[in-house]
């Protein structure tokens, strides 16, 4: 049983939920742009462990199974279609063996995710079968006549379902960010203008970062300081001046100036960014981002909580829905 891809646009690979490397080896932790949707993806799938997605770009791709497949894919709102035959662009899903999948860019979003029964058997690194794209570790991007092995075999169209985009997935125009850690070394128009007004997102988008373009944020001397560890999230500003969201393959370390951090949850929206879109930040504190992203894992968690309400039949669905709350007899009186 396999997969065999057709096409895949740039960017579209391998990816778990687990890190890939670590700093001390010059890797970074890679994985998912968005972790969110991966998350959702694995529970649409039941799949808790050693579980792994193809991570589809703009570009989209087309597959092919070999025999019957259970598939379920989520993230942005892309056009998904079985030869021809158009599909939600959030669910679960039957392929046919010898059917033509083909996935396109949507509506909304930059990523989407493919995945099947148990995620694909392929080889780990670091623990991990993630792509990382910098260094072709792990595979690197899928091309065409690439074939992909399921890790499972079973077909569970008790799964099938289409499910509602969650508005919390979306990408809303806007990002918390934490001041610093060198904030002070910008002066206080480039701080302000962080705030006051909104930035485009550049052409210059992919796995590494995400360049924004607006009000200049250049710092004052500060292209010097001693290079440091980088974190995912990191607005790293340049001699330019135009920030740049460090995303899931970000380099490890580096010298220019951030003065900001995106908190954890507005980078798996921020993400579904795409090259036109306005972001807006606002000022927040640590604590609160930190509250801020445990807030949002609820969101999640309940959302994953309603998955079952979507499957079955229209039968199926009715049986689990009390349709009555109770009977008047023909005096009048209620009856239960």
């Amino acid at each position: 049983m396999s997969l065999e891809v057709k096409f895949a646009g740039p960017l579209c690979s391998l990816q778990d939920s687990g890190r890939i490397g670590f700093l001390r080896y010059g890797v970074t932790e890679s994985g998912p742009m968005d972790r969110q949707a991966f998350r959702i993806l694995a529970e649409m799938l039941e799949t808790e462990e050693e579980f792994n997605a193809i991570e589809v770009s703009l570009a989209g791709m087309v597959i092919q199974a070999e025999q019957t497949l259970t598939l379920g894919f989520c993230g942005g709102e892309f056009a998904l279609s079985i030869d021809g035959e158009a599909l939600p662009p959030w669910g679960v899903f039957t392929l046919p063996a010898g059917k033509i999948l083909t996935i396109r860019a949507g509506e909304s979003g930059s990523w989407g995710y493919l995945s099947c029964l148990g995620g694909f058997a392929t080889d780990a690194w670091l623990d991990s079968t993630s792509s990382h794209l910098p260094s072709g570790l792990c595979g690197g991007y899928l091309q065409a006549g690439d074939v992909l092995v399921p890790g499972a075999t079973s077909l569970r169209e008790d799964l099938n379902c289409a499910l509602p985009i969650p508005d919390f997935s979306r990408f809303t125009g806007s990002a918390r960010i934490v001041p610093g850690p060198q904030d002070h070394l910008f002066p206080d128009g480039a701080k302000q203008a962080l705030f006051q007004g909104g930035f485009t997102v550049t052409r210059e988008f992919d796995r590494m970062g995400m360049r924004l373009s607006g009000a200049s944020l250049a710092p004052e001397d500060a292209l010097s300081i001693p290079s440091e560890a980088i974190i995912r999230g990191s607005l790293q500003v340049p001699g330019h001046g135009d920030p740049i969201v460090l995303l899931a393959d970000h380099q490890t370390t580096g010298g220019y100036p951030k003065i900001a951090t995106m908190i954890t949850c507005d980078q798996d929206t921020t993400a579904q960014a795409r090259a036109g879109d306005v972001v807006r930040f606002t000022a927040v504190s640590a604590e609160e981002g930190t509250q801020a992203t445990r807030e949002r894992a609820q969101q999640v968690a309940n959302w994953i909580a309603e998955i079952p309400s979507h499957r079955g039949s229209l039968a199926d669905k009715l049986n689990r829905v009390n349709l009555i709350s109770g009977i008047v007899g023909p005096d009048g009186t209620p009856h239960h």
